[in-house]
């Protein structure tokens, strides 16, 4: 194994760490609001980083260049679907989630 196999793997591993730490906030967080930011902000971050991972290992610049123009796609419908939650569940009255 060559040093960007280890670079790769870890970033991989690194990917699914901010995935689980996304889907903890999911299951542990109070409301709609809490646990929309704890997805997008860990898996657009993870994601990030598995991407970067798969990009060492891809053989072209081409392939690169399309695991990028995934993952920028993933944060604007990301983005997009976040707001949409968060937009209805203001309009139906889901109150912020305080002590």
């Amino acid at each position: 194994m060559t040093m960007i196999d280890y670079i790769s793997a870890a970033l991989l591993i690194a990917g699914a760490v901010f995935f689980l730490a996304g889907t903890l906030g999911l299951l542990r967080f109070p409301d709609v609001y809490t646990r929309l930011h704890a997805l997008t902000k860990a898996d657009n971050l993870g994601l990030g980083l598995m991407i970067s991972g798969l990009a060492l290992q891809a053989g072209t610049w081409a392939a690169a260049g399309k695991l990028l123009l995934i993952w920028l796609l993933v944060l604007l419908a990301g983005a997009s679907v976040a707001h949409l939650i968060a937009h209805g569940a203001l309009r139906k009255g889901i109150r912020i989630w305080k002590r």
